[in-house]
């Protein structure tokens, strides 16, 4: 079944110079929640830029695991669902961020050893 995506072709506006592709989830692209989490591991291709970004609703290890659950979109397509990630995309391989609920903003996460 086709998906139908929360913004359409023509809604999509040059908002980054950051060009590849990244992971996002369909309860982003598909249903329109926002991004809570996103973070950043080593690029799988050419094309990868290694941003992962998820809803944090829902989204269990077996929503992740269902690869019919997640699409790869350029990351241009992902600044438009919310451009607060922007000021973040140049972040190194490793770095994480969420958005806490009722927050407006991303805090960096930092995983504990």
């Amino acid at each position: 079944m086709a998906k139908t995506y929360k913004l359409k072709a023509g809604d999509i506006e040059e908002l980054t110079m950051v060009r590849g592709g990244c992971f996002a989830t369909d309860r982003i692209t598909v249903e329109g929640l926002p991004i809570r989490f996103m973070y950043r591991e080593e690029p799988e291709g050419e094309e990868d830029t290694g941003w992962r970004f998820c809803s944090a609703i829902d989204e269990d290890e077996a929503y992740m695991d269902n690869p019919d659950n997640i699409g790869f979109f350029d990351v241009n397509t992902i600044a438009n669902y919310d451009r607060t990630i922007i000021p973040l995309l140049m972040s190194p391989v490793g770095a994480a961020f969420e958005k806490p609920p009722g927050e407006d903003e991303f805090v960096e996460v930092f995983e504990d050893d």
